[in-house]
């Protein structure tokens, strides 16, 4: 695939907008080709932020379209109309919580929109292959929640691991990665999925454990922490995560899953006493104090105690690792907040949803 023409999903959102940065930037010159085109999809729900693109704002290879996955005709007409060679499902519903309290959204977008992008693409792929050109790929991307809990000596997730999800939102993920595998090997879409472990990073919205453990010790703020604070998660920094997808869709084997995972297994409450000591450290005047901030709340109904990635297959058949350790993707995550603190107040004054619907 010298020359490449992508279609993102969910390129607005956090770890999409991350991603669409690094494929119009280091991508091909990491890989030896022309990122000619991204094509980013994106509904600009309340994760969409148009902020997050800014810097793409004056770069003509890359276009924006508000558009909802669930709308298969009009991402079929992306498809045609940009002549897309690649595309990179990240699109999703993703907050725990959110689905606790409303699942039908997370089954529509994950599972229904999954099918209808699934369905579209393969016709695509045989339209393009029927004139004569065969280098069409589908990435499906993915989680470590499927798989459900991991107890304290349980082995890390693999691409093996059962399925077995135990919130609405995993359960959904779920449901789509079971239907990306029946559309590679029933009607042979060139597809690729991955599952990845917890990401933190740069454009991260600002409910999840990092930004907001990370705003909350800046202002002195109590941090809630809950249960006893012992759930385990592997943590990956952004820009990891979207080199081991960019290398997934160009040399993963089709039809083959691949874990992608920090390799930094924490308990929650580690990752909070970090998050303070970073912030101190940026920051030494503020002087925050672990007692004096953390909190212990009432734990989230089935809150699956421990996550862990072995992300062995990966390294071996593509050659990817991690560059960022835990301490230095932290540092970079806590900086990248304190120097964008108007990014973050803009998402508290939900001044960037006006701005969604100005795209409208």
């Amino acid at each position: 695939m010298a020359s490449m023409r992508i279609l993102v999903t969910g390129g607005a959102g956090f770890i999409g907008s991350n991603l669409v940065h690094y494929l119009l930037g280091q991508a091909g010159k990491d890989h030896g080709v022309e990122i000619e085109r991204v094509v980013n999809l994106d509904k600009l729900t309340y994760a969409g932020n148009l902020s997050n693109l800014t810097a793409l704002k004056d770069d003509p290879r890359h276009v924006f379209v508000q558009g909802d996955i669930l709308d298969g005709e009009g991402f079929a007409k992306l498809l045609r109309d940009h002549d897309i060679n690649a595309v990179m499902h990240l699109a999703a519903e993703s907050h725990v919580d959110r689905s606790i309290d409303g699942p039908e959204d997370f089954i529509m977008t994950n599972f229904v929109g999954t099918f209808r992008l699934l369905d579209a693409a393969l016709k695509h792929h045989k339209e393009r292959s029927a004139a004569g050109k065969d280098d069409f790929r589908f990435l499906h991307v993915s989680t470590d929640e499927v798989f459900g809990s991991l107890s304290a000596t349980d082995p890390a997730f693999s691409e093996t691991t059962p399925y077995a999800p135990n919130s609405p939102y995993s359960a959904s993920k779920a449901g789509s990665d079971h239907l990306a595998r029946a559309y590679v090997h029933t009607f042979n879409l060139p597809l690729v999925t991955t599952n990845c472990s917890n990401n933190y990073g740069p454009f991260q919205f600002p409910e999840k454990l990092m930004p907001l453990m990370i705003q909350k010790v800046i202002r002195g703020q109590n941090l809630p922490v809950y249960g006893d604070g012992t759930n385990v998660r592997d943590w990956l920094y952004v820009e990891d995560h979207c080199r081991g997808l960019f290398l997934s869709l160009l040399k993963g084997r089709i039809g083959e899953t691949y874990n992608i995972g920090g390799m930094c297994e924490m308990k929650n409450i580690d990752v909070v006493h970090a998050i303070i000591d970073a912030v101190n450290a940026e920051r030494p005047e503020l002087n925050r104090s672990a007692e004096a901030l953390i909190t212990y709340v009432k734990d989230r109904p089935g809150h699956d105690r421990r996550y862990a990635i072995d992300c062995s297959k990966i390294q071996a058949e593509l050659g990817w690792a991690p560059q960022e350790t835990f301490q230095s993707g932290l540092r970079r995550t806590v900086k990248w907040f304190m120097d964008n603190e108007a990014w973050v107040k803009e998402i508290e004054d939900k001044k960037y949803q006006l701005e969604r619907l100005g795209a409208a």
